[in-house]
């Protein structure tokens, strides 16, 4: 990893030259758990989130991006490193992020050129010193203000050390990240340094605890059910899918009996973020710097909500894994034409598309790639594939998987007995995108061409992956041509 300390030093340098008046501010907005369908800019007509489509129409909102680990400790380390899990080794059940790797990420690089950082909300992982045994701790010293929290932190304001000061005004934690936001805005348009703000919803992550100041918003409300809604629309799904909790939380979490009723507070919950959102902005133009900040919003996973008959997250289908992206740079010509990508595009690729638009170069061992050019042209081709990634929960429900423009490919390795055998998934997401027909079982060339995708996706993890936190078996696991070894 010295190559990317060297590359970090280097770019002080150009942008000394560069000035700071020719780098923009940033603004990073990360919810939790949330789909494509709870926006109405992503299609849903019977949700209310104006600020976040306004955004939307402002901006570029992207239809194809995918978080490559779908759960929140491991797209977190994502979104802040440009690596896949593998190659930082940080998840439940696995371990925190070493502190080697939590300096090349892009709050670390930002702040050494000279940009005031801040953080709110939840942080998601911890940092580890030194070995494997070493002290961990979150990095609240390497940003310039903060109002972060450990864990999963709390919806009650006042329950979140770091946000206290916000409590009285702002109860519920999602526009107390607004008022922080703002804050922080506003003080650092004085200093007339730029500025990188960082903000982690809790939202809508259960335990459910909407703002009761929207409870009105969606009272009564009827919601049409997606079209892959319920157990029918699962029976094709690897028996493997459905030993994990996300499986029985169709049932436990109210999606088979109680859909209106748990939709309602879930969308209520983004309703909050999205007047967060419209807290933020609003400071944004209130502090003059409206034509020269960035806005990124997106998710750490979606959530099934019903689909196929499951519950939660972590599983590599759809609702899990294809979340909302939008990306507004005020600097562009082409803004405010309400645009949209169908570019294949990564979780991985929020630091090095964050670390490009502060005018630093995107270090070569990043796994993401930079997104700008797609906000000249949209419908450039960035990425080719991207790697979905569970190693979280019961080996059963363990799975490597393969994504493109057009299709997934999807390995579910684990065995045992009569009741599971290795199984296969291939989606045409160009035609079926509710992933309705699985088409292995048709051997064609479509599945020929995402098998050697695939194979060349987990032959980069022997290759690349770290060798701690227990990585190093997955190699083998995920290779088609090894028998299972539990």
């Amino acid at each position: 990893m010295t190559c990317i300390f060297i590359t970090f030093l280097s770019c002080l340098v150009s942008v000394a030259v560069l000035g700071k008046s020719s780098r923009p501010n940033i603004i990073f907005l990360l919810t939790d758990d949330q789909s494509s369908y709870s926006l109405s800019c992503y299609g849903n007509k019977d949700v209310k989130t104006p600020h976040i489509d306004s955004l939307a129409s402002d901006g570029m909102a992207f239809d194809h991006h995918y978080d490559t680990t779908a759960i929140c400790m491991a797209s977190r380390a994502n979104v802040m490193t440009g690596l896949y899990e593998y190659r930082h080794g940080c998840n439940f059940e696995h371990g925190p992020l070493t502190q080697k790797l939590w300096e090349t990420s892009y709050p670390i690089g930002l702040r050494q050129s000279g940009y005031l950082t801040a953080f709110a909300g939840k942080f998601g992982f911890e940092v580890r010193k030194g070995t494997e045994k070493g002290h961990k701790y979150l990095p609240e010293d390497d940003f310039d203000k903060w109002g972060g929290g450990p864990g999963q932190t709390n919806y009650a304001t006042a329950k979140n050390r770091s946000m206290k000061a916000y409590a009285k005004n702002y109860p519920h934690s999602s526009r107390s990240y607004g008022a922080f936001g703002s804050d922080f805005v506003r003080e650092s348009a004085k200093s007339h340094k730029p500025f990188c703000l960082s903000i982690s919803f809790k939202a809508p992550h259960k335990p459910d605890q909407p703002d009761p100041l929207f409870d009105k918003v969606y009272k009564g409300k009827k919601f049409t059910k997606p079209p892959n809604y319920g157990r029918e629309y699962g029976k094709h799904f690897s028996f493997q899918s459905k030993q994990g909790r996300q499986y029985e939380r169709f049932v436990s979490w109210g999606y088979r009996d109680r859909y209106d009723e748990v939709m309602a507070i879930y969308h209520q919950m983004v309703h909050g973020v999205d007047s967060a959102v419209g807290m933020i902005r609003a400071a944004v133009k209130e502090a003059g710097v409206a034509d020269n900040t960035v806005f990124i919003f997106t998710s750490d996973n979606g959530f099934m909500c019903g689909s196929h008959g499951y519950g939660s997250k972590v599983l590599p289908y759809e609702e899990s894994t294809n979340v909302p992206l939008i990306i507004y740079d005020p600097r562009h010509a082409i803004s405010s034409e309400n645009l949209r990508s169908n570019a294949l595009t990564a979780n991985i690729d929020m630091a090095p598309t964050i670390l490009d638009l502060a005018g630093l170069d995107v270090p070569t061992e990043m796994d993401g790639v930079s997104l700008l050019p797609l906000l000249t042209n949209p419908h450039v081709m960035v990425r080719e594939s991207a790697a979905l990634i569970n190693v979280w929960g019961p080996k059963a429900a363990h799975s490597y998987g393969v994504v493109t423009k057009d299709y997934k490919y999807i390995y579910w390795p684990y065995e045992a007995g009569v009741n599971f055998e290795p199984t296969e998934e291939l989606y045409d997401l160009a035609k079926d995108p509710h992933e309705l027909t699985n088409l292995a079982s048709l051997k064609g060339e479509g599945l020929k061409q995402m098998r050697a995708v695939y194979d060349e996706a987990v032959e980069a993890g022997k290759r690349k992956g770290v060798d701690y936190n227990g990585y190093k078996q997955y190699g083998e696991i995920f290779d088609r041509t090894v028998p299972w070894n539990p």
